[in-house]
């Protein structure tokens, strides 16, 4: 097997104040094994615990309110009983020396009453979205969400302020705000999503106002230093295309802000999710050229691909996501050019450890 233990993906690195062991991020994965209540299980520390090698791990995408929810079965961080959950799980990847930012997400209208205590789904503009919604029973077509009034987006921005304080008590090492995969704040950037002719809607800085507001509310908790955000100009989730007229300009827009306010890192989607990297209208470097801080670089990334893309000086870190699933180890197989592990899409989403935190590493006998 050849040996990657030089490649400077595998090096150590200073990002900010925080010393990475390596250059290879855990992608936020969702995996729905949390309690109807949002609380994370006790075997999640397993799980994060074993992948704690990687230079950073982001936790999978939690909700920062029971309005955010848009999956059955995932975790939150609105109350104290998460919080508790949360905490033996952060100490884990602690005690092996990892560190760990909890992502805050909010899905607006990809979601359904069935989540929502038979409410609507909420969003900048009453627009349904293509596909299905996982629910406790199953898959159920999406619905027409209720457009929020000028009024109730204050109140959204305060929850996700208060996310960021639980996330701190919890003991995490920062946070990541979810602006990707048009889920809410994407929702309101993009002008396919956003039509509406208030304060939020219409210009591109009226369209960012939302997103920049939740980012100067989680900064107040964090310190600029310790705080990232996803992004996915390129995204088409979930199967409409365009999803903005002017993505560059719109997304150029936002990264600049973005930078002035000397954010951690920006973290890309390059393309869309599980289907491609392609990215039709997007320039990805010159974007990571507006920011000031670290860029991360997701979707599809090999280590040879990692170690091109960082000797041209186009990504400072790289994140995976499927990989871990199966591959406890993942690091150590890339350093020494082992296999890789592959997971049956039936362990992905749903059930308990099994498929989860019982993956065997290369040298555990259970292999």
């Amino acid at each position: 097997m050849p040996d990657h233990s030089l490649s400077p993906v595998l090096q150590p690195v200073q990002i900010g104040a925080l010393s990475l062991r390596n250059r290879i991020v855990m992608a936020p994965l969702t995996r729905s094994r949390s309690s109807d209540d949002g609380v994370p299980p006790a075997f999640a520390a397993d799980y994060y615990a074993q992948r704690a090698d990687a230079g950073l791990i982001m936790s999978e995408a939690t909700n920062v309110s029971p309005q955010a929810v848009g999956y059955a079965l995932t975790p939150g961080i609105w109350n104290d009983r998460q919080v508790e959950a949360w905490r033996p799980i952060v100490k884990a990847v602690h005690d092996r020396g990892g560190l760990i930012f909890l992502q805050l997400w909010h899905t607006g209208r990809i979601s359904h009453p069935d989540l929502q205590g038979g409410n609507l789904p909420v969003a900048p503009s009453a627009i349904r979205p293509i596909g299905q919604a996982f629910t406790k029973d199953g898959m159920k077509d999406h619905v027409t969400p209720r457009a929020l009034e000028t009024d109730e987006i204050p109140p959204i921005v305060e929850d996700y302020r208060c996310a960021a304080v639980n996330a701190k008590a919890a003991g995490f090492d920062g946070v990541e705000v979810h602006s990707a995969n048009n889920y809410l704040l994407e929702q309101f950037v993009r002008d396919s999503t956003n039509q509406r002719t208030d304060r939020y809607g219409g210009s591109i800085e009226n369209r960012l106002r939302f997103p920049l507001e939740v980012v100067d509310a989680v900064i107040g908790v964090w310190g600029a230093g310790r705080v990232g955000i996803r992004l996915s100009p390129a995204t088409t989730m979930p199967g409409e295309t365009p999803l903005d007229s002017r993505v560059m300009d719109t997304f150029g827009t936002y990264v600049d802000a973005l930078s002035q306010r000397g954010l951690l890192y920006i973290h890309d989607i390059e393309g869309v999710t599980q289907q491609t990297r392609e990215a039709d209208g997007v320039d990805f470097p010159a974007l990571r050229r507006r920011f000031d801080g670290a860029y991360i670089a997701n979707n599809q990334y090999t280590l040879d691909l990692a170690e091109t893309v960082l000797e041209k000086g186009d990504a400072d870190l790289f994140s995976m996501g499927r990989p871990f699933i199966a591959n406890p180890d993942l690091v150590d197989r890339l350093r020494i050019g082992a296999p890789l592990a592959e997971a049956p899409k039936q362990y992905w989403y749903g059930g308990g450890s099994i498929g989860y935190s019982d993956w065997p590493t290369m040298n555990d006998k259970r292999g």
